[in-house]
């Protein structure tokens, strides 16, 4: 059914908001150097050769479209709604990553830029990244923290494998958002000659929308293949939220229909009453934080406050700025699973259905399962899967002493 509450327009607006988030909180030289991005992006997501070599990779290199599973197992489990997964983690190099990480190093190359710069945390991006820049043939630099690159080792060996340059990141948390910091300051250094492919829908515009576009074929696929498999389209859609690239990502699929709830499943971490988590949406106030406008968890002075999360993809202090806009609209509910309810999440999907999910997307999981019962026999939950947990594996033995 398609809304009549929800009618949405081209977002972001010509000036990079969704409603009073994002935007280009940058210097005036880099400014210049987002617009030339912005009418760059423009030019090839119009231009045919381009979409055409786009979509031919996500067909014939990526392995789209992934498909969708009903896992039987885990619904009888969970005793309630029909649990459903889009199964991401089958894409190359295990995660929803490498539809935008193609884009990106297909838009870099098209640019003529010399080199490829980006962060990341759990590796996903890092990896995706490294493959689409070996791919097409341009110099990559990954910016990890120490803490995320000792946590996600397997993901560190692929890239150096891929041939992309690793930089650790000591300074504050050694995680995430240091790692952010130290890629836009290699970044500025030569703006003109570099490009930073941002992991995630954050950042100044136009990156939430470019990664975004990107993502949305995830939602575009989930919504056919609901029709065509389940016989009607979801009851509730679910999705991990960090910087929030998966979940806009199928989001998008359903967001002018009002009778599908979309639900954002952050990292509660430690417990929201401690500060261990990063429950942004949840907990965070109004605020910008690398180049954009929307909620932050700061301090009162307004510097971003240490995160933290079992999921190395999840520990980040602010959130993308259209969660933030569907958040204030009521489109999208933001929920909170803990480290615990999400470990729980990740033995029981492996042991039900022989599905290995990465922590970041056994938060979704955790949140289907608790929530199955209340949602009701005979309606229907779809999970974002959004990465396998191959990286996790041994961290996870390790913290349950398997």
């Amino acid at each position: 059914m398609t809304s009549s509450k929800f009618k949405f327009g081209p977002m972001p607006d010509e000036k990079g908001y969704f409603g009073e988030y994002g935007g280009q909180y940058v210097p005036e030289v880099l400014k210049n150097v987002m617009d030339d991005i912005a009418a760059s992006y423009k030019e090839v997501s119009q231009s045919r050769d381009f979409q055409d070599e786009l979509q031919d990779l996500y067909t014939h290199y990526a392995g789209r479209p992934s498909p969708i599973y009903l896992a039987k197992k885990l619904t009888s489990h969970s005793g309630g709604a029909d649990i459903y997964i889009k199964r991401e983690d089958l894409n190359h190099t295990g995660s929803h990553k490498i539809n935008h990480c193609l884009g990106e190093a297909l838009l870099a190359k098209f640019m003529g830029k010399t080199k490829v710069i980006a962060e990341t945390g759990a590796g996903q991006h890092g990896a995706a990244l490294a493959t689409a820049c070996a791919l097409v043939g341009i110099k990559c630099e990954i910016h990890m923290g120490i803490v995320d690159i000792k946590k996600e080792h397997p993901n560190v060996t692929k890239m150096k494998i891929l041939g992309s340059d690793l930089i650790p990141v000591s300074r504050g948390t050694a995680t995430l958002k240091d790692a952010v910091d130290s890629a836009f300051e290699e970044y500025l250094k030569d703006p003109v000659n570099f490009f930073y492919a941002i992991g995630s829908v954050v950042g100044p515009h136009p990156f939430p929308m470019m990664v975004r576009d990107f993502q949305s074929i995830v939602g575009r696929e989930a919504r056919a293949q609901m029709l065509d498999y389940a016989g009607g389209l979801p009851d509730c859609v679910m999705a991990c939220v960090g910087g929030g690239s998966n979940s806009i990502g199928i989001f998008t699929g359903f967001l002018e229909d009002e009778n599908v709830r979309l639900i954002g499943v952050e990292p509660a971490g430690r417990g929201l009453d401690t500060p261990d988590h990063a429950a942004t949406i949840t907990k965070g106030s109004k605020g910008t934080l690398h180049g954009f406008r929307c909620y932050v968890l700061q301090d009162n002075k307004g510097e971003p406050l240490p995160v933290y999360s079992i999921a190395s993809g999840l520990d980040y202090p602010a959130v993308g700025p259209q969660h933030c806009y569907l958040k204030d609209i009521k489109r999208v509910e933001y929920v909170s699973i803990t480290d615990d309810e999400c470990l729980d999440a990740f033995m029981i999907l492996s042991r039900q259905e022989g599905i290995i999910p990465a922590l970041e997307s056994a938060h979704a999981v955790a949140y289907a399962m608790k929530s199955a019962k209340e949602i009701g026999k005979g309606r229907k939950i779809l999970i974002n899967l959004s990465g396998r947990g191959d990286k996790d594996s041994d961290f996870v033995a390790s913290r349950l002493n398997l």
